[in-house]
């Protein structure tokens, strides 16, 4: 089974990339979704016993606990080791999963993928992009944040051009879907022929 890094900044279409892989039959495992869940119930009581106060019926509110670590390297620290061991039993359910199923290849969809250094643990990388300004456009028209939020963000990801370096594959989502799903078709096909590298 080859295992497929997804990375890409905010904007650039990785989630969009990833429900197309999805729809091409291949294992997704979401990282930020799989945080979401376990916020939603196994690492509740873990976060309120460190964090009093940060979760609400037996969930974690996640705006109370940003506000609470966003500035404390500590804090951080603390909730990634509550955090980290249950994804990774996640994870390892969602390969045995994937084997089981005789899956070729399974995608990780994992924003901070060279920035946590994962790029060590996956056999190939693809990084999605897009022009600057359709990247911007696309993040200010959600809705959610202003500009300068956007770019404290941008700020803090490995620069595009620099995960555009390192990646063994790159998808443009700057033309729509039908070009990304025969990019996606094309990194399937190459990806089973090249030699397993994850450490």
């Amino acid at each position: 089974m080859r295992i497929l890094g997804l990375t890409g900044s905010i904007g650039m279409g990785k989630s969009t990339t990833a429900k197309l892989f999805a729809e091409a039959g291949v294992p997704v495992y979401d990282a930020d979704a799989a945080v979401h869940q376990l916020y939603e119930g196994e690492a509740a009581p873990a976060i309120e016993a460190a964090f009093p106060g940060t979760t609400a019926n037996g969930k974690v509110d996640r705006p109370k606990l940003s506000a609470r670590v966003v500035h404390d390297p500590a804090a951080i620290k603390q909730l990634e080791q509550i955090v980290h061991p249950m994804l990774g039993a996640s994870r390892k359910k969602f390969f045995a999963d994937a084997e089981a199923a005789n899956a070729p290849v399974v995608v990780l969809d994992i924003p901070l993928l060279f920035e946590t250094g994962g790029e060590t643990r996956v056999d190939a990388v693809v990084v999605v992009t897009t022009s600057p300004e359709l990247q911007r456009e696309r993040v200010l028209a959600r809705g959610t944040m202003d500009e300068a939020k956007l770019d404290a963000i941008i700020a803090k990801q490995t620069p595009d051009a620099e995960k555009r370096r390192r990646a063994d594959f790159v998808v443009d989502t700057s033309h729509g879907l039908e070009p990304v799903r025969a990019q996606i078709a094309h990194i399937l096909a190459d990806v089973v022929k090249m030699p397993q590298r994850r450490a």
